[in-house]
């Protein structure tokens, strides 16, 4: 497809207002498509993850450690796939091609586990359908991408395109809550057949409604070839170029001469020059030996937009690498918080709360902040910063470090409440057989409503900050780096795990995280976590003043079907 713009010029300004209103409404529609379709995604996706290990132990006669394994190579490999979808889309198919075929893969997926469920099919089959599960639902990226595609660049657009993040998100949440309560409790009840059949059913609800919404999808970015290689093209004909003086005049340098503001590559607007990374610009400098030749080799001489989209990438970079420590710190709510948990009281008269239940209040603060942040929040900030948007997206990432590092110390304040009330009043034994301290485990409830509203800030400022900030054909790849930094954010935490305990039990020392954490000091890795977040938090401060957001001509370019 031909890059044009979509905002063509009308006649006058009643054919603007209503071109911009059928826009509006086009877009919304779209959108609202793309919502339930992420909804559905991911009620089906928590559905069988959520319950997984214990179909590995049940169905399939796997020990603990092997079923905890599997699920965990298994989130791993979801994790890490995006990147290949977003690849594929920014480079070849194009993000509405892309998102067609991998979740038709997601529905073959869907139907090998419930099939394989239903006729007790051999391990090997299962694995397959899990596994072609993790590849089709690797579609975060490439959806998000796709939804703020349908919004312009304009002032007004950029508010809506906002808010579409906020509620991308929100979606994600409400599947979360279902999947991870309504379809385990069906897995309990009425057996993994029914359990994993409705995952299946809810993959074709979401092809079918995501082909229904084709016509209200207007914008469509076209797939601008590998970034990979203009990386690569950019790097070496740099550093053929070594001993070349880059001049001052960078009109001199070399750039597509277009009329219409785009570049070279496919559907990708003219970046400005930035005088950052400034030995790149090697690359844009015609030698005598460029202008001889009827046709230069990108690997000889690059254009300054093909430039530009390096130092793009090389300038996010270290606002990516901030958030593996994120991801670390957050990652605690599936694992120590856990932990803590289960030496709490879980009884409410006679009703006993699983301590990996309580994580629903980290979902269900999701879903209140994100109203109140568009709501209230915004407008708030609107009025105390001066900018229209309430914060900028490196500050909104900025306050999430903030409040996770307070849910930190909420953590730890608790461990140590915790161990008060353990050295005075000792443990009991449940009718499960198990010890718990005499304390509710409801007192954690306030760690993960704040560790909610943390992600509200971060995880959706990083959704915004690098779909915005990418080039116009690195859009999806560069919105897959904020989920390989939270892949990276959890095997970091495992890794700080293992350094913890080996530092720490030593001597016959239990150390700070033992398997009876009553003899631990949980309380000590959670200030850990915390001092980690405000070293984190100080760097971010550096990466945040250093950083030159990108400047573009306003004009939106895609394509239309």
């Amino acid at each position: 497809m031909e890059a044009v713009e979509v905002e063509s010029k009308g006649s006058n300004a009643g054919d603007d207002d209503r071109r911009t209103s059928s826009k509006v409404g086009r877009s919304s529609w779209g959108c609202a498509f793309l919502l339930v379709n992420t909804c559905f995604q991911y009620t089906a996706y928590f559905g069988l993850s959520t319950n997984l290990v214990n179909y590995l132990k049940v169905e399939l006669h796997a020990d603990s450690k092997s079923a905890a394994n599997s699920v965990t190579n298994w989130v791993g490999t979801s994790a890490i796939t995006p990147l290949a979808a977003a690849f594929l889309a920014d480079s070849f198919l194009g993000r509405y091609w892309t998102i067609t075929l991998f979740l038709v893969i997601s529905v073959a997926g869907y139907g090998v586990v419930m099939a394989s469920a239903s006729a007790a099919l051999q391990s090997a089959v299962f694995y397959a359908g899990l596994y072609l599960v993790a590849l089709g639902g690797a579609l975060q990226p490439v959806m998000a991408s796709f939804g703020a595609d349908q919004f312009g660049d304009d002032e007004s657009e950029r508010g809506r395109k906002s808010s579409f993040f906020n509620w991308f998100y929100f979606s994600i949440n409400v599947g979360c809550l279902i999947g991870g309560t309504v379809l385990v409790w069906v897995q309990t009840t009425h057996g993994w057949r029914l359990g994993y059949g409705i995952p299946a059913l809810l993959s074709v609800l979401a092809v079918a409604l995501f082909l229904a919404g084709t016509r209200e999808y207007r914008r469509h970015q076209p797939p601008g070839g590998s970034p990979l290689t203009r990386i690569a093209q950019v790097v070496v004909a740099a550093a053929r170029k070594g001993d070349v003086e880059v001049p001052d005049d960078v009109a001199l340098l070399h750039e597509c001469d277009r009329d219409d503001g785009m570049s070279a590559i496919q559907g990708s607007r003219r970046l400005p020059h930035t005088d950052q990374f400034r030995f790149l610009d090697k690359a844009a400098v015609e030698t005598a030996g460029d202008k001889a030749g009827r046709q230069t080799s990108p690997w000889q001489l690059c254009t300054v937009t093909q430039v530009e989209e390096l130092k793009c990438v090389l300038q996010m970079l270290p606002v990516w690498a901030c958030g593996i420590i994120f991801a670390a710190a957050y990652t605690q709510m599936s694992t120590t918080f856990i932990l803590q948990g289960d030496t709490l009281d879980p009884l409410i008269g006679s009703f006993r709360i699983p301590a990996a239940v309580l994580s629903v209040f980290g979902t269900l603060s999701v879903m209140l902040w994100v109203p109140l942040y568009d709501c209230a929040v915004v407008p708030l900030a609107s009025r105390l910063t001066g900018y229209r948007h309430g914060f900028t997206q490196l500050a909104r990432i900025g306050v999430g470090f903030v409040v996770l590092t307070v849910a930190m110390l909420l953590a730890g304040a608790l461990e140590v409440a915790r161990r008060r009330v353990l050295a005075h009043h000792g443990t009991y034994v449940g009718a499960d057989g198990a010890r718990y301290v005499p304390m509710s485990i409801f007192w954690q409830v306030p760690q993960y409503v704040v560790v909610g509203a943390a992600e509200v800030f971060t995880f959706i400022g990083q959704m915004e900050f690098f779909y915005d900030q990418a080039p116009d054909a690195m859009r999806s790849i560069c919105s897959g780096l904020a989920k390989a930094a939270f892949a990276l954010g959890n095997y970091g935490s495992s890794a700080l795990v293992a350094v913890v305990v080996h530092a720490t039990a030593r001597g016959g020392s239990p150390g700070w995280i033992p398997d009876d954490i009553n003899d631990g000091h949980l309380d000590y890795f959670f200030w850990l976590l915390a001092l980690l977040c405000v070293g984190n938090f100080g760097a971010y401060l550096i990466v945040a003043r250093w950083y030159n957001y990108k400047n573009l001509d306003q004009t939106t370019t895609c394509s239309v079907p």
